[in-house]
């Protein structure tokens, strides 16, 4: 399908609408199919994941090039109704233009949401100076008013997947990325409640996004509870799906054996999902 200028707007002022009040669940397909399937679950928004779909791709989390990862979101914009908050890393490039251009080409593809971190991929150097990460943010911001379209833009603060579990400093750029122009702030790897109500209370009034990529203590209903606005899962689907194919694909390879097929998803009931 392809989305008309209308219902683009729809979609982005619903995702907008569900930041307002509450706590919803935005999980993260990677793959046509996989959105598909998530939408048909009932779910009201969908956010890519790097990790996944490099994976599905044979390469690494950070592996794909922007133009990759532009038609990538052309596809997941298309193949649901629902809106789709992308995550575009670093914004693809390291100066401030860099991120402009780039998130004025992510916005063309029809998503409702965009992400931007502030990590480098240097284990000597992991975060970007705070100043320059600002600026990128900001820079970000400019690209998507100048562009006229309803886009919330995510500032994401690195600093427990970069290896610097600093929850002051996490803060702290948290509240400079909301003051740049930030709608909704993310520190993906806090998993304590009180990292978590630490960062809530900081980025109040704007919500906060909160990752739960594993087994967790934690309910959709804690997350509201701590005033969360809305719970994303990374590359957690795509893991388990890679997780269920790995045991079946050893089993083949090191034993002939066809028990990992038990609890496969019946190929009738797919084809019947996917002819609807």
């Amino acid at each position: 399908m392809t989305p008309t200028p209308t219902s683009l707007a729809a979609r982005r002022a619903a995702f907008r609408q569900l930041h307002a009040s509450g706590c919803f669940l935005i999980p993260n397909p990677w793959d046509i199919g996989s959105a598909r399937y998530l939408a048909h679950l009932g779910f009201k928004a969908l956010a890519t994941t790097s990790s996944g779909c490099g994976w599905a791709h044979g390469t690494y989390d950070g592996g794909m090039p922007v133009d990759a990862v532009l038609q990538h979101l052309r596809e997941m914009v298309a193949a649901t109704e629902l809106p789709i908050n992308a995550d575009f890393e670093h914004g693809f490039a390291d100066d401030a233009e860099g991120v402009a251009r780039n998130v004025r080409l992510a916005v063309d593809t029809g998503i409702a949401g965009v992400s931007i971190e502030d990590s480098t991929g240097r284990p000597d150097a992991p975060l970007l100076d705070l100043p320059v990460a600002v600026q990128r943010m900001r820079a970000a911001r400019a690209a998507i008013d100048a562009s006229g379209q309803d886009v919330m833009l995510i500032g994401r603060a690195e600093n427990f997947f970069a290896g610097k579990p600093d929850i002051d400093d996490a803060v702290r750029r948290l509240r400079a990325y909301a003051e740049a122009g930030a709608d909704c702030l993310y520190a993906p790897g806090i998993s304590t409640r009180e990292h978590i109500t630490a960062v809530v209370a900081a980025c109040a009034p704007k919500p906060v996004n909160v990752l739960i990529g594993g087994t967790s203590p934690f309910t959709l209903a804690d997350m509201a509870a701590l005033g969360v606005r809305r719970v994303s899962v990374g590359g957690a689907l795509a893991r388990a799906a890679w997780g269920g194919f790995e045991r079946a694909a050893r089993e083949l390879a090191e034993h002939g054996r066809f028990g990992g097929f038990e609890g496969a998803a019946p190929g009738r009931e797919l084809n019947q999902l996917f002819k609807a």
